[in-house]
């Protein structure tokens, strides 16, 4: 994997890639905004490990100002709107500085493999963010309880990607939503398809719908 760090702190930077060493190839690293997006550029890492604050802009501005990797946050900050601005703005995960070598290591391979990564202190603040949507609808933040073997079978991540697929998203769509791969995706639709009895995404659908589960 290839990874472009970008931080205002060099000393933390030379410690981030002291870290990353025999883990990950780091093929740059800047601490300004404008060097951050040409050495993106020029590079075309990956994954970038991105700072939130910084003098010039902060991480949104590269992030939008250079599309194409992956993007996974490290940052000193655990405050709730920093995480979610990230969020928001495409990155993939968000980690705080305090994290061990192995793990950051970790983090940056699920980040490129398409999964989404946070502290776990931080994975609330993303729930809690996106809690009002479509996905999860009863206040108590749990699927809807619907008494029928074929639905009991299924997990509540099952029952998130089913009513997705009931309203028409792609698999790359529900993978946004929900913070996965779009491989996480496929598995959960065969499994889905496999416990319900369905062939394919059109009975599924019909099905879902006469199960209130398409609304």
């Amino acid at each position: 994997m290839r990874v472009f760090l970008v931080d205002d702190h060099s000393v933390f930077r030379a410690g981030v890639r002291a870290e990353l060493a025999g883990r990950v190839e780091v093929v740059g690293d800047a601490g300004t905004v404008a060097d951050a997006i040409a050495g993106i550029r020029e590079t075309t890492p990956d994954v970038v490990l991105l700072d939130v604050h910084m003098p010039d802009g902060g991480g949104v501005a590269v992030l939008r100002s250079a599309p194409g990797p992956q993007y996974l946050a490290l940052s000193v900050s655990d405050a709730a709107e920093d995480v979610i601005s990230l969020i928001r703005a495409g990155a993939r995960g968000y980690v705080t500085k305090n994290i061990e070598g192995s793990e950051l290591a970790e983090a940056i391979a699920r980040v490129h493999g398409g999964d989404a990564y946070f502290s776990p202190r931080l994975a609330g603040f993303v729930l809690d963010a996106f809690s009002g949507g479509d996905v999860v609808e009863d206040p108590v933040g749990e699927p809807t309880k619907i008494d029928d073997p074929a639905v009991d079978a299924l997990t509540r991540r099952e029952l998130e990607v089913l009513r997705l697929l009931a309203r028409g998203y792609t698999y790359r769509e529900i993978g946004k939503q929900l913070f996965i791969s779009i491989k996480t995706v496929e598995t959960h639709a065969s499994n889905i398809l496999r416990k319900t009895q369905q062939s394919n995404r059109h009975q599924l659908t019909r099905w879902a719908n006469t199960h209130g589960l398409g609304d």
